[in-house]
């Protein structure tokens, strides 16, 4: 089993920037990949950023609604994500879950975290 402690999730005006940071610990043999999801109320969860075991700028895929306006990083290190958010909208209102793609000794696993609440004012 695998923890992930998400912070930095708050409240901000529109136009304004968060910063997310996702910190596992556990039984982690090797990392595939790290990612942010969202959910707003009434919809699915939809990928935000996924980040994958290199950490370069191009191993980071987007969604089309943040790009330009968010950046995911790795700190693999301290088994570590962030996002960085930048000119937040009101849209991006949403709780936001960390995803981490890893091996364990058991096998392959997929886990999340609880969620950290990003909401935006008009």
């Amino acid at each position: 089993q695998v923890q992930l402690v998400e912070s930095g999730g708050g409240l901000v005006q529109a136009g304004g920037s968060l910063r997310l940071s996702c910190a596992a610990s556990g039984s982690i043999v090797r990392i595939n990949a790290m990612g942010w999801y969202r959910q707003a109320p009434g919809n699915q969860r939809e990928l935000v950023a996924t980040i994958t075991t290199g950490g370069r700028v191009s191993d980071a895929d987007y969604a089309d609604s943040v790009k330009g306006r968010f950046t995911i990083s790795r700190d693999n290190a301290k088994n570590t994500v962030y996002l960085q958010m930048n000119s937040l909208e009101p849209e991006d209102t949403a709780v936001y879950y960390c995803k981490i793609d890893y091996w364990a000794y058991g096998g392959p696993r997929i886990d999340w975290g609880q969620g950290t609440q990003v909401t935006v004012s008009s």
